[in-house]
């Protein structure tokens, strides 16, 4: 199996904001990534349409004119969020991924590390499952979207070649995994109650088990 492509670079963002002193105060400067911040916020609690330019630009603590100087409109703004935060999630979950090892490496490995994304950044998480396949996204993040699929189907394609996974459409098996994962997310949600390492690999071992060759 041939090593998957790194996902595309993020766009240059600072990991957090930028800070200059004018006179006593120190004022932050990095306005774009207080928007995209704020923005992905919004989007979170209210929704793509139930948020107003305005109240993005209130939360981020700027006029709303600036936001136009960033972005040229909500969705521009939507789908810079969309981009970063699917190369974030790419770039952790691919990382070194060992290419030869056994299947059942690599799935324990990409579960685990999708459950340490989704714990360590809970509201970029629901802001992907909010906003994937929306209409408003556009070439360049629904491309995004494909090389990243891309990159996936090769790993489940090589692993049924090898017979280590049940045959069948690689996107049935790669939608079983994604529903799981999502659904054990929900209901721990639903219940308030949070997911600790032993959680994860419990589910991930039964689902291991329903695909495995």
């Amino acid at each position: 199996m041939s090593p998957p492509p790194n996902p595309s670079q993020p766009p240059a963002r600072a990991s957090q904001p930028n800070l200059a002193k004018r006179g006593d105060k120190r004022v932050v400067t990095d306005k774009r990534e207080a928007i995209l911040d704020a923005a992905l916020e919004l989007f979170v609690e209210r929704g793509f349409f139930g948020t107003a330019v305005p109240e993005i630009a209130d939360r981020a603590g700027v006029g709303a004119g600036t936001i136009y100087r960033y972005f040229e409109s909500k969705e521009a703004l939507v789908n810079a969020i969309y981009r970063e935060q699917k190369t974030h999630w790419g770039k952790l979950v691919l990382a070194d991924f060992p290419v030869a090892a056994p299947t059942r490496e690599q799935f324990r490995l990409l579960w685990m590390r999708m459950a340490q994304w989704a714990t360590e950044n809970p509201k970029a998480f629901i802001f992907m499952e909010l906003h994937h396949h929306q209409r408003y996204l556009d070439d360049q993040s629904r491309a995004l979207e494909e090389r990243m699929l891309g990159l996936f189907t090769a790993v489940v394609v090589s692993a049924q070649a090898r017979r280590e996974l049940k045959a069948g459409p690689p996107q049935l098996l790669m939608g079983i995994v994604m529903g799981a994962f999502v659904g054990v997310i929900r209901s721990c949600v639903e219940i308030d109650q949070s997911l600790d390492s032993a959680d994860w690999k419990l589910a991930e071992q039964m689902l291991w088990e329903a695909l495995r060759a």
